[in-house]
């Protein structure tokens, strides 16, 4: 019962729902995510450990940089049909849709520029 909660409280903010949209085709460096929900590092992080915590997304070091990415499918079993449920509802989202074509833009964009200029911020 306790990983249904988890679950299911990780879903009730838009901000997690559209990360989650947005790890759907690939893995993205923190400072990415907080550019495409234009919320503060912190924030972003909150949301992010939130939806770890649910085993909706995982995360990887990779020296200075943290990549989030939706858990492999030998991992997923219990958030699989979450997670098929959750994109056919983004399928139909306008927000879901500005989300992706933003997200394209950030992804033209150097990570390490990108967290630097943030961190000026």
């Amino acid at each position: 019962m306790d990983h249904l909660i988890a679950i299911t409280k990780a879903l009730a903010d838009e901000n997690r729902v559209r990360a989650l949209g947005a790890l759907r085709e690939q893995s993205l460096c923190v400072c990415q995510i907080v550019e495409l929900l234009e919320l503060a590092p912190s924030t972003v992080s909150k949301h992010l450990a939130i939806l770890r915590q649910a085993g909706l997304v995982t995360s990887r070091k990779e020296g200075r940089w943290i990549y989030f990415a939706l858990p492999e499918s030998e991992h997923a079993s219990d958030v699989t049909p979450t997670l098929t449920w959750l994109f056919a509802q983004l399928d139909a989202s306008p927000q879901y849709a500005a989300d992706r074509k933003r997200l394209q833009a950030i992804l033209k964009q150097d990570p390490v520029d990108l967290c630097q200029r943030q961190n000026r911020s």
